[in-house]
C-alpha cells in the first residue's frame, strides 16, 4: 500500500509540475517578436541599458522612471519590477500578455496589451479603447 501511495504522489507531483510549466512554454512561443530591450520616448538606449557577457541589463544606477523594459524568454523586467509572463493571447489586432509581477513592496497580476509594428517597433496600449498606444523602439535583441 505504501508503494502505491508513493507512486501516486510522485505522479501527481510530476503532473502538477508539468501543468505549471505549460503556460510559460505557451508564453514563450508567442513572444518571439517581443524579445529584447525596449525604450519609449526620446532617450538614447545607451543612457538606459548596458550590454555585457550576460546580455542587456539596466545601467547602474537604474533610472526607475525610464519607460523601458527587457523581455528575455518568459521574463519581463522593468527598472522597478520583475515579471513572469504567464500567457500571451490574441486580443483583436493586439496581444494580451498576462504577467505575474513583483517589486520590493508587493506582487500582483498585470495585464498588458501590445502589438509588434511593421517597422520593428512595438506599441503598448493602456486599454482596448486606446487607439494610439505608446511606441517603443528596440535597443537590443
Amino acid at each position: 500500500m505504501g508503494v502505491v501511495r508513493s507512486v501516486r504522489a510522485a505522479g501527481l507531483g510530476l503532473a502538477l509540475a508539468m501543468f505549471a510549466a505549460v503556460p510559460g512554454l505557451m508564453a514563450q512561443g508567442g513572444l518571439a517578436a517581443y524579445q529584447g530591450a525596449w525604450l519609449a520616448g526620446g532617450a538614447d538606449c545607451a543612457e538606459i541599458y548596458s550590454s555585457g557577457g550576460t546580455g542587456t541589463s539596466f545601467k547602474k544606477p537604474v533610472d526607475i522612471f525610464a519607460p523601458a523594459f527587457i523581455i528575455s524568454g518568459s521574463r519581463l523586467r522593468t527598472p522597478q519590477a520583475s515579471c513572469r509572463i504567464g500567457s500571451v493571447r490574441p486580443s483583436g489586432d493586439r496581444q494580451l500578455l498576462v504577467l505575474a509581477c513583483a517589486n520590493a513592496v508587493a506582487g500582483n497580476e498585470v495585464r498588458v496589451l501590445m502589438a509588434p509594428q511593421t517597422d520593428g517597433s512595438l506599441r503598448r496600449y493602456f486599454n482596448a479603447q486606446d487607439m494610439g498606444g505608446t511606441e517603443y523602439k528596440r535597443c537590443s535583441r
